[in-house]
């Protein structure tokens, strides 16, 4: 049975394979997403970073598509593809021309069921995602989010970074990966998005084509350790090689289906600039963070962040301290200007300001298809696809006082994740005894 919301067809085919179509007809292109229900969120000790693992080796082949051979199909058909995985789920898509679109509904619906998983494949893409972590290691921030991550998080699963632990990445087997392909990638745990330049009913006939025969799996088991109640505040400390210390606060907030969650977002672009999924931002220099912080010489950077999740995530705060000051100088400027805040010191003009940078920033990330597609399908992951279409009218809802009263209930040193970035100098290279 199809329905149809605004512009948005929905259809669930008899595999569970849930459709999602929206006609634009500005440019002859369509955008073509497969989101899985399954990122992070769903690994359990010693298999952290598997779900990542499994979306390199869907690029490594299938016995109709030979590793190596699509990107040069997908770049003379004058189209582009790629993947990504975060923590509640790992997404495909191609943006193709339009009359090409056939080739990445048949890209998908093959590698949906028949990836190789090569053994030898497997060892290669070992040293590859061994490689991209050591890479991120260099980062301070890294270490220190992980560090923080796992403070914020002692018993649900997002306590983990997406990458996985180094452990977890040497030691698991062929047989681990595979096996989390076999118990995620299947039509009922997929949604399938397509916007852009087609008939929705023929793009609807042709779905049903490539993925009808496809067989339902079995249902995915569920994420159920909950994170408790934080009673208290928690402090990280990481002393590491680096140029630079840094201070984070990350605060307890609900997941993106709660009503406050929208006003959340108001908070986030009133403190530190409009943020959105996967990061990115329209600048943030008249942000109160900016003006505390780096307009005062306290620090060089500040951004913040409010991601929508499927359970209770963190909204964070990340400064970058200046040559000369200290992180407890940020620290206690931060707390001030978050403090101020939560005690309801915020006016209508400046909530206005915030709300027009937030739909300016959601109106640049889904100007194009492939941003309309990849909303739709983030979207229908954790709510339905019309958290997405009715984005706007939310936050048009937000009042003043609900942005003081949220701030008041979040903002609490009791409900969040302090974290210090202190560089040291790396002595195991210096002279003098070992």
């Amino acid at each position: 049975m199809a329905d149809s919301t605004a512009s948005v067809l929905r259809h669930v085919l008899d595999n569970g394979l849930t459709v999602l179509l929206k006609e634009a007809r500005t440019a002859p292109v369509i955008s073509w997403w497969v989101l899985y229900r399954v990122g992070s969120r769903n690994e359990p000790v010693g298999k952290t970073g598997i779900s990542h693992w499994v979306e390199h080796m869907l690029f490594k082949g299938t016995e109709r598509f030979p590793a190596g051979t699509l990107d040069k199909r997908i770049g003379r058909e004058g189209g582009v593809w790629n993947a990504q995985t975060s923590f509640d789920y790992t997404a495909y898509f191609e943006t193709m021309p339009a009359h090409r679109i056939d080739l990445a509904l048949a890209i998908e619906a093959d590698r949906m069921t028949n990836a190789l998983f090569d053994p030898h494949e497997v060892e290669r893409e070992r040293t590859v995602i061994i490689s991209e972590r050591e890479g991120s290691e260099n980062s301070p921030t890294f270490w220190l989010h992980e560090a923080t991550r796992a403070a914020a998080f002692r018993v649900h699963p997002y306590h983990h970074q997406v990458i996985g632990a180094m452990d977890d990445l040497r030691s698991m087997t062929r047989d681990d990966l595979y096996q989390h392909y076999r118990t995620y990638y299947n039509p009922n745990n997929a949604i399938a998005v397509a916007v852009g330049d087609f008939d929705a009913g023929h793009m609807l006939e042709r779905i049903e084509a490539y993925f009808g025969g496809i067989p339902r799996g079995p249902e995915p088991p569920p994420v159920l350790r909950r994170e408790p109640p934080q009673r208290r505040e928690r402090a990280v400390r990481v002393e590491r090689e680096g140029n630079a210390a840094y201070v984070y606060a990350g605060y307890r907030v609900p997941a993106a289906t709660a009503p406050d969650w929208f006003r959340l977002a108001l908070v986030d672009s009133i403190l530190a600039g409009a943020s959105a999924p996967g990061g990115g931002g329209i600048g943030n220099r008249t942000s109160r963070l900016f003006r505390a912080l780096v307009e005062t010489e306290l620090a060089t950077g500040v951004g913040g962040g409010l991601y929508p999740s499927v359970d209770p995530y963190l909204f964070n705060v990340l400064a970058t301290v200046r040559d000369g000051r200290t992180p407890e100088e940020v620290q206690a400027a931060l707390d001030e200007e978050i403090e101020r805040l939560a005690a309801g010191d915020v006016s209508q003009q400046e909530l206005d300001k915030a709300r027009k940078q937030a739909k300016a920033l959601f109106a640049y990330g889904t100007e194009r298809v492939t941003g309309q597609a990849f909303w739709l399908a983030f979207a229908e992951n954790f709510s339905d696809h019309t958290w997405y279409e009715h984005y706007l009218d939310h936050l048009a809802a937000v009042t003043l006082e609900d942005v003081r009263e949220v701030a008041a209930r979040y903002l609490r040193r009791s409900q969040r994740t302090v974290g210090w970035f202190i560089p040291v100098r790396d002595t195991a290279h210096e002279g003098g005894p070992a």
